[in-house]
């Protein structure tokens, strides 16, 4: 049996992925999920290919893995990817349940290729009435109904 990849071979492989996505016409994140040395799915982002926002790298990834093993958790599983994984990406990877996430890259090569993670990371440190978007509550007496019924369902999945 052969010794699995080290950490550095799987993030050359998301160096790979995203720098074959910019010769696509793609943006330059790749992104890799391994679980006990065996790659569950790979990502390349696709936002622009698909005009979805959410459709990075990593989360292509977690969607693809999370269909390969028939599970919402990843757990075990760790996350490669060629960048430091924004503040979307970062969530999806906590509700996927992954146990580990190693990048190449970071917030400032990001922020030097025009994209708006290190934007993003500053500001999620602000009050969030500093915010250029409004993000308001408005909280009507039956706020709580959908998690009354929730919590009254018998059979749901928790997760």
């Amino acid at each position: 049996m052969t010794a699995a990849p080290t950490d550095a071979a799987w993030l050359a492989r998301t160096i790979e992925l995203a720098t074959e996505n910019v010769a696509n016409g793609g943006g330059p994140f790749g992104a890799v999920i391994v679980k006990d040395g065996a790659v569950l799915a790979e990502g390349q982002n696709r936002v622009t290919a698909t005009l979805d926002p959410t459709a990075h790298a990593e989360v292509v990834a977690i969607r693809a893995a999370c269909l390969a093993v028939g599970d919402f958790s990843l757990a075990g599983a760790t996350l490669y990817t060629s960048c430091e994984p924004c503040p979307l990406c970062l969530a999806a990877a906590l509700w996927a349940r992954i146990d580990r996430v190693v990048f190449a890259a970071d917030r400032h090569d990001a922020a030097r290729g025009g994209f708006d993670d290190l934007e993003f990371y500053e500001l999620f440190s602000r009050d969030r009435s500093d915010w250029p978007m409004p993000v308001v509550a408005v909280r009507p007496d039956n706020a709580p109904e959908p998690f009354d019924a929730w919590l009254a369902q018998d059979g749901r999945t928790d997760y």
